[in-house]
C-alpha cells in the first residue's frame, strides 16, 4: 500500500450508503469524535448537503469541505468533514427511502472501490445500505460484500465479524438452520479456513494464528451419537487447513457452548464457526455496540459497522457511531499491516 509519508497511511474512504438511514448521522458524529487524532482520516463519498443539513438537523459543529480528489482530504480534516461529490437525485426525507437515489448510492461504491484499487486511498468503509432499494433499481446480487468481490475481479470474500476482544467467521451466513446444514461442506470450511488463516497474518500482523473451529452440534456430536458432521465433515476440513497453512494452529472440532467465555477467548485469535448465528449471537452479546464486519480475501481493505440503516431513528439523534468508528479504525489498522509488509 502507498504512502502518503513514513508515518501516515493515505486516507479511509467512506461511501455514503442509503441517505435516508443513519449513515449521514453517524458518519458526522464519527469525524467529530476522530478529527482531533492523527489518524485515521477518513474522507466521504456522498451529497455535501446530505452532511450539512444532517448536522444542522442535530444542532453538531460540523463544517464540510467539498475536495476534488481524496488527496485533499489530510489537509482539511482537522477542520472540516472531507467530502468527495456524489450527488443525490432528489433531496433526502430521514427514514423515507427513495429508489431515485440508488444510483448515486452505488456511484458511491463504485468510486470507493476504484479509488482502493487505484491505491489512492489506503481502505473502504461502507456505511449501510438499504437492499431493497437497490434491488428495485437493479441490483442483482445479494449486497455488498458480493457487489464489492465482483468490482475486484472476483475474488472470494469471507465475512469476519470483530469486537474488542472477539473475531468469528460463520461458513455458511445468510440462510435458514436447515439449509445452513445443508449447504455445510468440508470444501467450504477449507476455503473460509485459509483465507481467514492468511489474513490473520498479512491484515493483523497475527504470526502464528490460532483459529478454533466450532462444532456444528451439541458436544460435538459426542463422537457421532448426536450427529456425524463433525466426523466426515468438519475434521477432514481441519486436517485440510492444517496441511496447506501450516503455519497456523487450528483445533476443533470443538463444542460452541465451550469457546466463547473469557477465558476460552484468550486461547485463540479468531473462530471459524459453522452458521450465522452460532458467530454472532456470542459476538453482539459481548459487545453490541462496537461489531465491525471486515470482508476477507479481497485485494482491497473493506470494513463496515455491524448494523443496518435503522430507518426507524433516522434524523432522531439517537444512532451510535461506535461501530462506524471501530470500522474506521479496523480498516486503518488492517492497511497499515499491508502497507509494513510490502
Amino acid at each position: 500500500m502507498k504512502r502518503l509519508s513514513d508515518d501516515s497511511i493515505l486516507p479511509i474512504t467512506l461511501t455514503m450508503g442509503e441517505p435516508a438511514g443513519i449513515g449521514p448521522e453517524i458518519t458526522v458524529k464519527a469525524w467529530l469524535a476522530c478529527k482531533e487524532k492523527p489518524q485515521p482520516v477518513f474522507l466521504v463519498l456522498g451529497d455535501p448537503e446530505l452532511y450539512r443539513k444532517t448536522a444542522a438537523a442535530l444542532g453538531l459543529n460540523v463544517p464540510v469541505a467539498e475536495i476534488a480528489a481524496p488527496e485533499e482530504a489530510a489537509g482539511v480534516f482537522s477542520t472540516a468533514l472531507p467530502v468527495l461529490p456524489v450527488a443525490l437525485s432528489e433531496n433526502m426525507v430521514p427514514g423515507k427511502v427513495s429508489v431515485a437515489n440508488a444510483k448515486a448510492v452505488l456511484s458511491s461504491i463504485d468510486l470507493a472501490s476504484d479509488l482502493a484499487l487505484e491505491g489512492r486511498v489506503s481502505g473502504v468503509v461502507t456505511n449501510p445500505i438499504q437492499k431493497s432499494v437497490l434491488y428495485a433499481a437493479g441490483l442483482n446480487v445479494p449486497g455488498h460484500t458480493e457487489y464489492l468481490a465482483a468490482r475486484c475481479g472476483g475474488a472470494t470474500p469471507v465475512m469476519m465479524l470483530s469486537c474488542p476482544g472477539l473475531r468469528v467467521v460463520p461458513v455458511t451466513v445468510h440462510l435458514s438452520l436447515k439449509a445452513a446444514v445443508a449447504a455445510l461442506s468440508t470444501a467450504s470450511i477449507v476455503e473460509q479456513g485459509i483465507i481467514l488463516a492468511r489474513a490473520l497474518s498479512t491484515d493483523f500482523g497475527i504470526e502464528k494464528p490460532r483459529i478454533a473451529v466450532a462444532a456444528l452440534n451439541p458436544h460435538a456430536g459426542e463422537e457421532g451419537h448426536l450427529g456425524r458432521e463433525e466426523i466426515e465433515i468438519i475434521t477432514p476440513a481441519i486436517a485440510a487447513i492444517s496441511s496447506k497453512v501450516q503455519t497456523a494452529e487450528i483445533r476443533g472440532p470443538s463444542p460452541a457452548d465451550t469457546l466463547f467465555h473469557a477465558s476460552a477467548r484468550e486461547r485463540y485469535d479468531a473462530v471459524l464457526c459453522m452458521y450465522h448465528d452460532q458467530a454472532l449471537i456470542p459476538l453482539k452479546t459481548i459487545d453490541f455496540e462496537r461489531g465491525v464486519n471486515t470482508t476477507l480475501g479481497l485485494p482491497i481493505v473493506r470494513t463496515s459497522p455491524d448494523h443496518g440503516t435503522a430507518l426507524d431513528i433516522a434524523g432522531l439523534g439517537k444512532a451510535h457511531p461506535a461501530s462506524l468508528i471501530e470500522a474506521i479504525r479496523m480498516a486503518a489498522e488492517i492497511a497499515g499491516h499491508r502497507a509494513s509488509a510490502t
